[in-house]
């Protein structure tokens, strides 16, 4: 096999063989391929390297990522003492969170970055190692090929929390970025005992009855503009309290509007905590529109049919429909 970054996974190899303390940081919002990356690297560092490791996100976790980690623990940014730590990882679409985590590399700390978006923007951070490539469909691909240079061997948990990540990304084989080799990737994982139909099961179909209404607000709201070919959606900070709503249950709202026929992209504008509005976007690659270009207008990120933003102000509505105020 040809591998795209075998100098960076040997690089990877020697900072994790030579720290005693790992610090895995998955990003804000959290979906299955950030949790996915940074789990299967837990087990991976603890079990087969012996060293210690944690994992940390600004975000709780969706309760059905709760129920899949089985007791797998995730801690708050305010109990991480960072300098306890002389290596530190962060996994999938860093921009969003990493560096309210991290502000600042500490002396004799490495960081190593793993994405699989167009690029990593860092403002205040030099990461010593990163990966960067929009060809991968998941950063649980990217650890696969990691794995895989270095013969290491999966077992069953780890080959689970790979599979989660690129049945997330790749919208359970649905999208464009499910090419041959991911196909066959998730072969040889549910070979080493990795379940598709409990992965699904689990992640996918099991939805809180909230969820579901929370859902139907946006959908009787959507509106499509025939000039853009965006249909979009709102969901108010009201509707978040009332039906216990997550960034997730959103995200599944900009999913579903973005397979009403006719259209180029979704957008579905959400109220979070005080005067901020989140925008999330979505597209595929038939529909030829990049929606990181929309985003980064607005200092957002993400990839071509992935992305999402966070302004200031909030939800106000007048004649000529919805706005951000």
């Amino acid at each position: 096999m040809n591998y795209r970054f075998a100098k960076e996974f040997t690089e990877i190899k020697k900072e994790l063989e030579k720290c005693q303390r790992v610090l895995l940081v998955a990003h804000s919002a959290p979906d299955g391929d950030t949790i996915g990356s940074v789990f299967a690297l837990r087990e991976y560092i603890i079990g087969s390297l012996g060293k210690k490791a944690k994992v940390t996100c600004s975000d709780l976790l969706p309760q059905h990522l709760e129920d899949f980690l089985e007791g797998g623990k995730v801690i708050s940014p305010k109990k991480v003492n960072l300098p306890d730590f002389d290596l530190i990882i962060g996994c999938d679409a860093v921009e969003r969170g990493f560096e309210k985590i991290v502000p600042s590399k500490i002396e004799n700390q490495k960081i190593i970055l793993l994405d699989h978006h167009t690029t990593l923007r860092m403002n205040k951070i030099k990461p010593d190692i990163a990966i960067s490539d929009e060809k991968y469909s998941s950063v649980c691909e990217i650890l696969y090929d990691f794995f895989d240079f270095h013969r290491i061997e999966l077992n069953r948990k780890m080959a689970e929390f790979l599979l989660l990540g690129i049945l997330g990304d790749t919208g359970i084989f649905q999208h464009a970025n499910t090419t041959p080799k991911v196909m066959e990737i998730a072969a040889k994982l549910m070979k080493k005992g990795a379940s598709i139909s409990r992965i699904i099961r689990l992640v996918f179909k099991n939805k809180r009855l909230e969820t579901l209404k929370l859902w139907g607000r946006a959908m009787e709201r959507a509106e499509i503009n025939p000039k853009t070919g965006a249909i979009m959606s709102y969901v108010t900070k009201q509707d978040l309290e009332e039906l216990h709503g997550n960034a997730e249950d959103i995200s599944g709202v900009a999913e579903i509007l973005n397979t009403v026929s006719g259209t180029k992209f979704s957008l579905v504008l959400s109220e979070r905590g005080e005067d901020r509005v989140k925008g999330s976007l979505r597209s595929e690659e038939y529909k030829n529109v990049d929606v990181s270009e929309i985003a980064r207008l607005l200092r957002g990120g993400g990839h071509r049919l992935s992305s999402g933003f966070e302004v200031k102000g909030k939800l106000t509505k007048d004649e000529d429909g919805w706005k951000i105020e």
